[in-house]
């Protein structure tokens, strides 16, 4: 089992930036592959970003390739979620979630979730 907790969401304009940040605890110890996924209203939860355990291997999605990064602390339990140069369609509900394995970028594939932080960015 992992625990997964978001933080850093909020309200900011066009062109600004936000971290995002989600803390990892329990199974931890298992290199746990972890994702950002957002969910924006009456749409479907689309991957953003992933990581692998060592931080060598990094997957985006082609509608923030450029603007948003991914990282990682394994010595926090922490994943990050660099976001710049936002754009008003950025807007969503954004998860953290967990998976042991391969970076994938189906939600389906990912086993453990956090509870999620909204992001809003208005033009």
């Amino acid at each position: 089992q992992v625990q997964l907790v978001e933080s850093g969401g909020g309200l900011v304009q066009a062109g600004g930036s936000l971290r995002l940040s989600c803390a990892a605890s329990g199974a931890t110890f298992s290199r746990p592959v972890m994702g950002w996924f957002r969910q924006a209203p009456g749409k479907e939860r689309e991957f953003v970003a992933g990581i692998s355990w060592s931080g060598g291997i990094t997957n985006y999605a082609d509608s923030v390739k450029g603007r948003f990064t991914i990282t990682r602390d394994n010595a926090k339990n922490t994943v990050y979620l660099q976001m710049n140069s936002l754009k008003p369609e950025d807007t969503a509900v954004y998860y953290c979630a967990a998976r042991f394995g391969a970076v994938l970028v189906k939600q389906y594939d990912y086993a453990y979730w956090g509870q999620g932080t909204q992001v809003t960015v208005s033009s």
